[in-house]
């Protein structure tokens, strides 16, 4: 069994492959852009740091990996998790510096942050606790109110409600995961969130 982390310079790689490796130290974990490994992968993790419209470029710009990765998640069915800007990009659009075209593997928009309390400074940073939405296996272990750490300006706003597993509240609900079927998401940093961050990791490879 092998899990891949995709490398295309815009992920905090490092400490997800340090998660991922404390959690299942004698997992086939693989750090890689090559579309071929991508392709056989039994397991695929995005994570994404920074801008939408930068972490999607920087996808797009390794030849072959976009469509190693669709076909893989989306015609294979193999269980993917993207981090931060990673599950952003499941959506259909990034409204972040103009309006830029997602994976689309979900129905929805990344939409800015915008509080009706004006004293909740933007990005959203920090340990905020968590509202699950219903059981999922992706939650084994984890309740609601257990804490998990978020940096973010802007986030996922899901056409289909059923999509959304987790929230938390900052001045109005906020998505915090989201999953449907094989995919998997969570705004907020696993590989930073200590004993909540590593339960999901567990859970995931599990999957």
């Amino acid at each position: 069994m092998t899990t891949v982390l995709i490398d295309y310079g815009a992920g905090n790689l490092h400490s997800v492959e340090k998660a991922f490796r404390h959690v299942a130290p004698d997992a086939g974990i693989i750090v890689t852009a090559d579309p071929r490994i991508v392709g056989g992968a039994d397991r695929i993790v995005l994570p994404g740091v920074g801008a939408f419209a930068d972490c999607m470029d920087g996808l797009l710009a390794v030849d072959g990996l976009f469509d190693a990765l669709h076909e893989s998640v989306m015609e294979r069915q193999r269980p993917f998790f993207g981090i931060c800007v990673g599950m952003q990009m499941m959506l259909e659009e990034g409204r972040e510096h103009g309006n830029h075209k997602g994976l689309g593997w979900l129905r929805g928009r990344v939409e800015a942050i915008r509080p009706a309390d004006k004293s909740l400074k933007i990005p959203h940073m920090g340990w905020n606790d968590l509202r699950l939405d219903g059981e999922h296996p992706l939650f084994e272990g984890v309740q609601s109110g257990d804490h998990a750490y978020f940096v973010h300006s802007y986030h996922a706003v899901c056409d289909d409600a059923s999509d959304v597993l987790a929230t938390v509240d900052y001045g109005a609900p906020i998505t915090a995961a989201i999953g449907r079927d094989n995919l998997f998401g969570t705004q907020f940093h696993p590989e930073k969130s200590q004993k909540t961050g590593l339960t999901i990791i567990r859970n995931f490879l599990k999957i």
